[in-house]
C-alpha cells in the first residue's frame, strides 16, 4: 500500500517542483528501502524489529500526505496557496440517506450502496480499541462503489452529495439461501458470472460469456498442522520453516449466502467457520473475480500451532505444472514432484513465494490468482491452486527469530491471536489470454488510485477547482506493454557520461579471447535474451 502511496506521491512532487523546506517523498523513500528487507516481507523478524517497520512506514506517510495535500491545491490551481485542506477519510455521516455522485464534468453516474459486513464491523471495533483505547465514534453501514477512472499521469475529482432529486445511489438487495436446501444461484450481471450449489453453500462453475468460457471451479479451506518441538525431534515449524505434520480440510457443513446485488457489483458473503469468513464479488465491467478473506484469530487452545490455505480446484489437466512470479517481474515453471509417501516433506519444498500471482494451464485454459500481499503457494493436485493465507504457531523454529509465531493483539481485557484481512483475484481465461490481465492487473494491484478526500460545499469547490488535471496530451497515453516509472532522474553530470573501458590494462596478465555482452543479471546473452522476451527493461551502467 505504502509502495502504492510512495509512487503517486513521487508524481505529484514532480509536478510541483520539489521543495527542500517543505515535506517531501525522502522519509518514506527510505521506510520503503528498510521495509523491502527479506525478514519484514516474510515477517520473519522479532516483534520489536516489526513494529520498528510500522512506525518508519507511518512516520513517512505523515509527510507525504502533507505533500500530496499541498500538490493536489497547487495542481488544482487554487484561488490561493492555502486553499486546500489537508486530504481527510471521513465523510459527515450520511445514514439512511441515499447520495447522489458526480464525476468531473458534474454528470450524474451510477453508484451503489453495500451494506458493510458485521465481521468487518467487529474487526474494526476491535481493533480501534486495542490501538486508540477507545471504541469508534460512529458505526458506518454502507461502502459506496462506482466506477473511476483517471487520465495517465492526472487526477479526477468525483463528487459525493445527499441526494436531492435525480439519480442516486442504489442500496443493494440483500437475500438468503438460509432454508433452502436445494437448487443453484447465480450472481454477476456481467460477462463473468458465478454458479453456487446452495445444498453445500460452495462455488461450482465460473462462465465468462465474452471469451465462451465454462468451468467448474470449487473453492475450499484446509489447514496444516505444524510439528512441536521434542526430544527426539527438534525441529518445529515456525517463523522460518514450513513443517506441516498433518492436513485437515475445514468443514463448513451447510454454509447459508448472503446475496448483495446491484448495479456495480454483486457480491456472496460467506461464514465458513466462526473464525474464517469471505466476501465473493463479481464486478459489472470486470472480467475477475474478487475474493476478500477474514481469518483469524486462529485457534490453539488444543495446543497446536495451525497454518491455513484456500484451494481453488478446477477439472484442468495441467500435467503437476505451475507458473509462480519472481518478484513481480517473469514467470518461473515450476513441476510438481510430491511422491505420495513423502508428501508433507515434499509440500515444504513446493510451496513457493508469490508475491504478484500464479497460475496454471492446460490445453484449452488457464487459471490466473492474482494476490495482494506476499503469500506461499503451490499446485500440488492437477488443476488446483493453493495459497497460504495465515500462520499460527506455538514454537520457535529455532532459525534466529527466538520467538514463535504467535502475535496477539489485546484490547477490551482480552488478548487473541491476530484476524487478517485480505485479497485473492481469480480469472479464468482461454489458453493464451492471461498474461495480458496478469501484467495490467497486477499493476493496478502495486499502483491503485490514490484517494484524497475534503469535506466541502460542491459549488464552492467546482468553482475554485480544477476538477480534473491532465499532464499528457487529453487524447494520448503510453502502449500497452510500456509503464513510465518515474519521473525524477537524479544522476549526476559526471557519472552519467558514457565511459570507457580498457580491458587490455584491466586484466593485463590475461589474454582477452572473447567479449560477451549479458542481461543485466549476467546469467543470459543479451542477443539471445532479446529473442526470447519483449518488453523487458533496460538499464545503463554507470
Amino acid at each position: 500500500m505504502m509502495s502504492g502511496y510512495y509512487l503517486a506521491a513521487r508524481q505529484l512532487e514532480f509536478f510541483k517542483g520539489r521543495s527542500n523546506s517543505g515535506p517531501n517523498t525522502d522519509v518514506l523513500a527510505d521506510a520503503l528501502a528498510i521495509a523491502q528487507h527479506h525478514d519484514a516481507v516474510s515477517g520473519t523478524e522479532q516483534q520489536h524489529v516489526a513494529n520498528d517497520y510500522t512506525k518508519r512506514l507511518s512516520m513517512g506517510y505523515v509527510e507525504a500526505e502533507e505533500l500530496v495535500a499541498s500538490s493536489l491545491g497547487f495542481l488544482a490551481k487554487s484561488t490561493s496557496d492555502k486553499d486546500y485542506k489537508k486530504p481527510v477519510t471521513k465523510f459527515e455521516q450520511v445514514i439512511g440517506e441515499l447520495v447522489t455522485v458526480r464525476d468531473s464534468t458534474g454528470s450524474e453516474i451510477e453508484s451503489q450502496l453495500v451494506h458493510i459486513s458485521n465481521n468487518s464491523l467487529g474487526i474494526r471495533d476491535y481493533y480501534v480499541n486495542a490501538y486508540l483505547g477507545k471504541s469508534p465514534d460512529e458505526i458506518p453501514k454502507y461502502w459506496l462503489a462506482f466506477f473511476a477512472s483517471v487520465p495517465p499521469l492526472g487526477f479526477s475529482t468525483y463528487t459525493v452529495s445527499i441526494a436531492k432529486g435525480g439519480a442516486s445511489s442504489v442500496i443493494s438487495r440483500l437475500h438468503t439461501t438460509e432454508g433452502t436446501k436445494t437448487g443453484t444461484i447465480q450472481i454477476g450481471q456481467g460477462d463473468v458470472k458465478l454458479i453456487y450449489a446452495v445444498d453445500e453453500g460452495k462455488l461450482t462453475h465460473y462462465i465468462n460469456s465474452r471469451s465462451s468460457v465454462e468451468t467448474s471451479v470449487e473453492q475450499s479451506y484446509i489447514y496444516y498442522s505444524g510439528y512441536d518441538k521434542s526430544d527426539k525431534d527438534p525441529q518445529a515449524s515456525g517463523a522460518y520453516i514450513f513443517r506441516p505434520n498433518n492436513t485437515f480440510p475445514i468443514k463448513s457443513g451447510q454454509v447459508p449466502l448472503t446475496i448483495l446485488q446491484g448495479p456495480v457489483l454483486d457480491e456472496v458473503h460467506q461464514q465458513i467457520n466462526p473464525w474464517i469468513s469471505q466476501i465473493t464479488r463479481v464486478y459489472k465491467q470486470k472480467e475477475h473475480v474478487e475474493v476478500e478473506f477474514t481469518v483469524g484469530p486462529i485457534p490453539v487452545d488444543d495446543g497446536i500451532g495451525k497454518e491455513i490455505a484456500t484451494l481453488f480446484s478446477t477439472t484442468m489437466d495441467t500435467n503437476k505444472t505451475f507458473y509462480t512470479d519472481s518478484y513481480g517481474r517473469d514467470f518461473i515453471k515450476r513441476v510438481c514432484f510430491v511422491v505420495v509417501y513423502f508428501h508433507l516433506i515434499c509440500l515444504a519444498a513446493l510451496c513457493s513465494e508469490i508475491n504478484l500471482g500464479m497460475y496454471i494451464e492446460d490445453n484449452r485454459t488457464e487459471l490466473s490468482v492474482m494476490v495482494d500481499r506476499s503469500m506461499g503457494g503451490s499446485s500440488l493436485v492437477d488443476g488446483q491452486v493453493e495459497l497460504m493465507l495465515h500462520r499460527r504457531l506455538l514454537y520457535d523454529d529455532g532459525k534466529g527469530v527466538a520467538e514463535p509465531l504467535n502475535e496477539t493483539v489485546c484490547a477490551l481485557d482480552k488478548c487473541t491471536g491476530l484476524t487478517i484481512q485480505g485479497n485473492i483475484y481469480l480469472r479464468i481465461n482461454t489458453l493464451g489470454e492471461g498474461a495480458k490481465w496478469r501484467r495490467s492487473f497486477g499493476q493496478e494491484i502495486y499502483s491503485p488510485f490514490l484517494l484524497a478526500f475534503t469535506e466541502q460545499e460542491e459549488d464552492n469547490w467546482l468553482n475554485s477547482h480544477v476538477p480534473a488535471f491532465y499532464w499528457l496530451a487529453p487524447s494520448y497515453s503510453l502502449p500497452d506493454n510500456v509503464a513510465l516509472k518515474s519521473l525524477q532522474v537524479g544522476e549526476g553530470k559526471d557519472l552519467s557520461t558514457m565511459a570507457a573501458v580498457e580491458l587490455k590494462k584491466l586484466f593485463p596478465k590475461k589474454e582477452i579471447s572473447k567479449v560477451t555482452e549479458m542481461s543485466l543479471s549476467a546469467n543470459q546473452e543479451r542477443a539471445e535474451m532479446e529473442k526470447k522476451t519483449t518488453g523487458l527493461e533496460y538499464r545503463k551502467c554507470t
